[in-house]
């Protein structure tokens, strides 16, 4: 049935997405003030009802995500329903999140001269540049550092100074920014899939058209895109024999959010391995050069900023908020709070070991992941993926979107199905927690275990499904000279005719 077609979901999604983004044009997060008029309150009524279309929209784009992984499809096919799906997002105010204004504020203090790790938005004179940007920021940022590296307030910078801090064309042009991320995405997404020998359509499926990306890093404009799409450009070119360039990509991915930080070990392992000479030599060379290379850039960055080093000591202001995803959090709260009824003793301290122990934890999975990849079980780049889903579910402070640090590297190794598996779970979930407006209402979590809960029936009982597409399924091997056009490695009409004929065979 042509409903039921990729091309059919296509366009399903698409509703969906124009939904999500007309929604959000009433109910997402308004500025508090726009000279032009364009994103303005309507009143609770019309904010009420634009935000139950925002839902709805959200969940046909999840269904029409979900069912468009099991049908056959191939890269052109992909991308452009990437496309039909960003596109509804491109005009829209910030949905789902706050965090624009506080880009473009502190873009502003540093024209202003402000020590943005200092002092936060709230230095800003309402009437002046940025002013009109630091009025939506929310209250928990409004007198907090930035915890960004120099690299992105450079952008924010830049973006502040083309556009004078017009709300409008300062977010439109964060948008832009967005966009460029997602771009870099899918380059490095196809090529990482192809270094793995897996299927390059899978791997923008879940990674790239994820709702969670469309909603958090082209509607919500969130920098964890640009941080992701450096990181997997620099993977790529280190799996190619380009370590030095790609840990310097690495090193600029650090300077937008720290935990990129992490795939320099992974790097390492990488260098390790193709090096040359004595034992001893051949890990120092694995070890140090990635690292001094990725340090190399990121010191050329911030003296070139003249934001100066503060991004050091600002990296764990964003532990200090509180985040009800964050298990290390929860925990620590809980803890404080009975010691506190029992003993009379402080809570903080207890919180504050607890998210500690937790940061430790996660430290050390990413090593051991990075031993055991020396060896190649796991493959260095899934090590990755599997360390960074760690530093996210162990961290002090979670947002949904960090899911797509690991996620998008997971993604381009597909063999690993059960992480897969999981990744595709959580984000159907994670969708549903934030409110276009950015607040996180208990109503959200309810939706948000709903999901969970029918996303992992659907994926228990999912039938067997073509090879490279969709939630994972029962592995169905594929016969002997199709791999090469089922992992992206060919091109073209035969390439893609060859996909359509081996899921048609895989899914008989």
């Amino acid at each position: 049935m042509r409903a039921l077609s990729a091309v059919g979901h296509r366009r399903l999604g698409a509703a969906g997405a124009l939904a999500v983004a007309t929604g959000g044009w009433f109910s997402g997060k308004l500025p508090p003030h726009d000279p032009w008029g364009l994103w303005i309150d309507h009143g609770s009524t019309v904010r009420t009802v634009a935000a139950v279309l925002a839902y709805a929209g959200l969940t046909v784009l999840v269904v029409a995500w979900w069912q468009y992984g099991k049908a056959a499809s191939t890269v052109r096919e992909t991308l452009t329903t990437l496309a039909w799906w960003t596109a509804p997002f491109l005009l829209a105010p910030p949905l789902y999140s706050a965090d624009v204004y506080s880009y473009i504020a502190q873009g502003a203090m540093v024209l202003e001269g402000h020590d943005v790790y200092t002092v936060g938005p709230s230095a800003l004179d309402p009437d002046g540049i940025g002013g009109d940007a630091a009025g939506g920021v929310g209250n928990h940022w409004r007198d907090t550092p930035a915890p960004y590296g120099p690299l992105f307030l450079l952008t924010s910078a830049a973006i502040a100074r083309i556009t004078g801090g017009t709300i409008v064309p300062a977010v439109l042009a964060m948008r832009l920014v967005a966009l460029a991320s997602l771009v870099l995405i899918v380059w490095a997404l196809r090529r990482l899939a192809r270094e793995h020998g897996g299927s390059e359509s899978r791997a923008l499926w879940l990674a790239a058209l994820n709702p969670l990306l469309l909603m958090h890093v082209i509607g919500g404009m969130h920098n964890d895109g640009l941080m992701i799409g450096l990181m997997l450009a620099g993977l790529a070119l280190a799996l190619r024999g380009r370590w030095v360039a790609g840990s310097a990509l690495v090193g600029l991915a650090m300077m937008v959010k720290s935990p990129a930080a992490a795939a320099l070990l992974f790097i390492g392992v990488l260098v390790h391995a193709s090096a040359t000479g004595p034992r001893v030599r051949r890990w120092a060379k694995g070890l140090l050069a990635p690292g001094l290379v990725a340090c190399a850039v990121a010191g050329a960055a911030t003296v070139v900023s003249g934001t100066g080093f503060g991004w050091l000591r600002t990296q764990g202001v964003a532990g200090n908020i509180h985040t009800a995803l964050s298990v290390t959090s929860d925990v620590g709260l809980g803890l404080g709070l009975l010691g506190e009824l029992l003993l009379g003793t402080d809570p903080e301290p207890i919180a504050s070991a607890v998210r500690t122990l937790g940061l430790a934890a996660a430290l050390v999975v990413v090593v051991v992941l990075a031993r055991r990849s020396m060896t190649g079980t796991p493959s260095p780049v899934h090590g990755l993926g599997l360390g960074l889903l760690a530093v996210v579910a162990l961290s002090p402070m979670v947002q949904p979107w960090y899911l797509l640090w690991g996620m998008a590297v997971v993604a381009t190794t597909e063999q690993y199905g059960r992480a897969v598996a999981v990744v595709s779970v959580l984000s159907a979930a994670l969708v549903y927690e934030t409110h276009p407006t950015g607040a996180t209402p208990p109503y959200g979590f309810v939706l948000a275990g709903i999901a969970a809960v029918v996303a992992t029936l659907a994926v228990r009982r999912a039938p067997v499904v073509p090879e490279g597409v969709g939630p994972p399924g029962p592995r169905t091997p594929l016969r002997p000279g199709a791999e090469r056009a089922a992992t992206g490695r060919g091109s073209g009409p035969a390439a893609e005719d060859d996909i359509r004929a081996n899921a048609g065979k895989a899914g008989a």
